[in-house]
C-alpha cells in the first residue's frame, strides 16, 4: 500500500492531517509485527506484518511506572540509543518510520539573544524554518516505538495499552542545503540547529523495519546520515510556534524571516 509497501491499516486510527504535531500528539508510523486475532487470519502464522499505524509522540518505556515523562522522550540520540535504558530495547526489537513532508526547526536572531543575556528579555523570539525534501517526496524520519501497560485499567480498557514512539536524531548537516547559493538565509542545516532528525533512505527502510535485525552493530550502521542536498529550509510564519496553531498556511515560504536579520 503506498510507497510504504503496507500491508494492513486500521481505518479508525486513520488521523486528519496536521501541519503543527506537537508533542504527545498523535502521529502515523510505519512498523511490522505480527499481528493478533482476526487481522491475522489473512497472513502466514507468527509472521511480522507491514502495518500503518496510530501512535503517541513521546516514547514511554515498558518499564515505567507512569506515563508522565512522555514528553520528554520525544528524541533519542542516535550516537547513544543503543545504550540508553530508555530507548535500547526499542532499538533492538521496536523501530519505526514515521512518514512526513517536513518539520520545524527555530534559530534565535543573534539581537534577540544579546538581549536575554542582558536580562533585557526573558523569552527572544526566534525564527521559524520548514526543513522538507527538496524534491517535494515524502520523507521517512528513524523512529522508535514501545508498549506500555496502565496498570491502573482493566486489560479490555481502550486505554489500558499506550503505544508511544519517539524520534532518533543526529548531528545537523553541515554540506549546502539544496538551492544554498552563499546567499542570506542558513546554508546549511547545521546553520538552524545542531541537530537534526534522522532522514532514513528508501535503501534502508527494509532493514531499519526488519525485527529480525537485532544485532546492535549490524543496526548502527543504518543510523548513518543521509546522503547531502536532499534537504531545503525556507522561513515560515512565526504563527507555527504556537501549538493551537495548525494549517497548511503555517509552512507558507515567506520572502524572509519575521524574526530579525539572521544571517
Amino acid at each position: 500500500m503506498g510507497i510504504f509497501g503496507v500491508q494492513q491499516w486500521e481505518p479508525t486510527e486513520t488521523l486528519a492531517p496536521s501541519w503543527n504535531v506537537a508533542p504527545t500528539d498523535p502521529v502515523h508510523a510505519v512498523l511490522e509485527r505480527p499481528l493478533k486475532g482476526t487481522a491475522a487470519e489473512a497472513f502466514p502464522p507468527g509472521a511480522p506484518v507491514r502495518q500503518l499505524r496510530a501512535l503517541k509522540w513521546g516514547l514511554v518505556p515498558s518499564w515505567s511506572k507512569s506515563p508522565a515523562a512522555a514528553a520528554k522522550m520525544i528524541n533519542a540520540r542516535a550516537e547513544t540509543v543503543h545504550e540508553k535504558p530508555s530507548f535500547r530495547q526499542a532499538f533492538a526489537a521496536r523501530r519505526c518510520l514515521l512518514p512526513g513532508d517536513g518539520y520545524f526547526e527555530w534559530v534565535t536572531d543573534p539581537a534577540e539573544r544579546q538581549l536575554e543575556e542582558q536580562g533585557k528579555k526573558k523569552r527572544p523570539r526566534k525564527q521559524p524554518y520548514f526543513v522538507t525534501p527538496a524534491d517535494g517526496s515524502v520523507m521517512a524520519l528513524a523512529g522508535l516505538y514501545e508498549f506500555w501497560r496502565d496498570a491502573t485499567l482493566p486489560g479490555d480498557h481502550p486505554l489500558a495499552w499506550w503505544v508511544t514512539c519517539t524520534v532518533v536524531t543526529t548531528e545537523a548537516e553541515t554540506t549546502p542545503l539544496a538551492g544554498a547559493g552563499g546567499g542570506e538565509g542558513p546554508q546549511a542545516l547545521a546553520d538552524i540547529h545542531p541537530r537534526m532528525p534522522l532522514v532514513l533512505p528508501p535503501d534502508r527502510w527494509d532493514a531499519w523495519l526488519d525485527p529480525a535485525r537485532t544485532d546492535p552493530d549490524e543496526l548502527r550502521a543504518l543510523l548513518a546520515p543521509p546522503p547531502a542536498g536532499m534537504m531545503r529550509a525556507y522561513p515560515v510564519p512565526t504563527e507555527v510556534s504556537n501549538v493551537r496553531n495548525n494549517g497548511p498556511e503555517l509552512v507558507t515560504e515567506l520572502d524572509g524571516p519575521e524574526v530579525g536579520t539572521l544571517f
